[in-house]
């Protein structure tokens, strides 16, 4: 029987190495990797430390070889390159997750990766673009990137507007700018404009993306200095970060008239029914899977399967984006030790030491 070693939830705030684990055969809808890269993100240590679930794979971000897939997909195949955005601690299959020499996650979410890119660059990329495209286009309804005449609606405007991103150089933050920035070209100046948040150290990343303007997150004056630029006219913001003084600074920065407000945590309540003409939401991208999200407190939802159906339409549009050279892989830093070391880089995680980078282990 073929097995494999997998990271795992042992207890609150620990993570346990397992070796020689029967593999499980895929599910219909299910693909099953050999993996050759993981990437960190922060709710691999927020999940451990809040919402572990004992013995239930951990990990989010991988990419891999196809090696078996379940008897439902068509899209993918044997020996196909692919990164994914996988459900780790998902208490409904223990088994899935990205934390594995052999990995196992749902079809719609795997993309294939191309032939210049390499493993380690792909690893990146499942978070941010399932997170942000849940964001702009589901919640706050923006048009996509046209890419071959049919993914993007025709939705024409006077002008161009502006979507603020806070946390610009957050890994959700760089790919929401150039989902954007790429919206903007081929919409012919007719889509959004994206202007961001982040430290002074990363300004000229988020530019070098597509941003056309950046401001210091740490002035108390951001978001007025956000609405003089745009002329108090800003409808969207997409907050990365979700504090209560994130939130307070996009509620600023948005125009009088009011606007739409994506966070990716539960909204702090005292900051948002401050302005009521703003309508606030936030997102999980675990909801993409299309399963109940079975987690404490705000954090649970429903099982939602037009968030599936969102991500069958959407996820293959980022697919044309990054063959196209329009979409590039967050900022990373590359370290050994596989599988044995990715709890070193959770710690670093969860005590703040990484910014504007992703952590990504390549397995021997």
């Amino acid at each position: 029987m073929r097995t494999r070693s997998t990271l795992v939830g042992k207890d609150v705030g620990q993570y346990e190495l397992v070796h020689d684990v029967p593999i499980p055969r895929a599910q219909p809808e299910q693909v099953i990797c050999r993996v050759a890269a993981i990437a960190l993100n922060p709710t691999d240590w927020k999940m451990v430390d809040f919402s572990v679930v004992p013995g239930a794979v951990g990990g989010h971000d991988f990419a891999g070889e196809v090696i078996e897939v379940g008897e439902q997909v068509t899209r993918l195949k044997k020996g196909d390159r692919v990164f994914a955005l996988a459900i780790g601690f998902n208490s409904d299959d223990k088994a899935t997750g990205a934390f594995a020499d052999y990995a196992i996650t749902f079809a719609d979410g795997a993309w294939r990766i191309p032939d210049w890119m390499s493993y380690e660059e792909a690893s990146t990329f499942g978070v941010g673009i399932g997170t942000a495209i849940l964001a702009l286009y589901q919640t706050l309804g923006l048009p996509p990137p046209d890419i071959d005449g049919t993914t993007a609606c025709k939705r024409k405007q006077k002008k161009p507007g502006y979507v603020l991103v806070s946390g610009g150089s957050t890994a959700t933050g760089t790919i929401a700018i150039q989902l954007l920035k790429a919206a903007d070209k081929s919409l012919r100046s007719s889509g959004f404009v994206p202007i961001v948040t982040c430290s002074r150290q990363h300004m000229d990343m988020v530019k070098s993306l597509g941003a056309a303007a950046a401001f210091d997150y740490s002035s108390p004056q951001c978001g007025s200095e956000i609405r003089r630029y745009t002329s108090g006219t800003l409808e969207y913001a997409l907050d990365c970060i979700t504090e209560a003084g994130t939130m307070k600074m996009c509620y600023e920065a948005i125009s009088s008239a009011g606007g739409r407000y994506v966070g990716l945590e539960p909204l702090p309540t005292h900051v948002q029914y401050t302005r009521r003409q703003v309508r606030a939401d936030w997102v999980i991208g675990r909801t993409l899977a299309g399963l109940p999200v079975r987690l404490d407190g705000a954090y649970g939802r429903p099982a939602r399967p037009e968030d599936r159906e969102f991500a069958k339409r959407y996820f293959p549009m980022a697919e044309k984006l990054i063959a196209k050279g329009l979409l590039k892989p967050h900022p990373l830093e590359v370290r050994d030790g596989g599988l044995g070391a990715l709890m070193d880089g959770i710690d670093d995680l969860r005590k703040g030491k990484v910014r504007g980078k992703k952590l990504v282990y390549p397995l021997a």
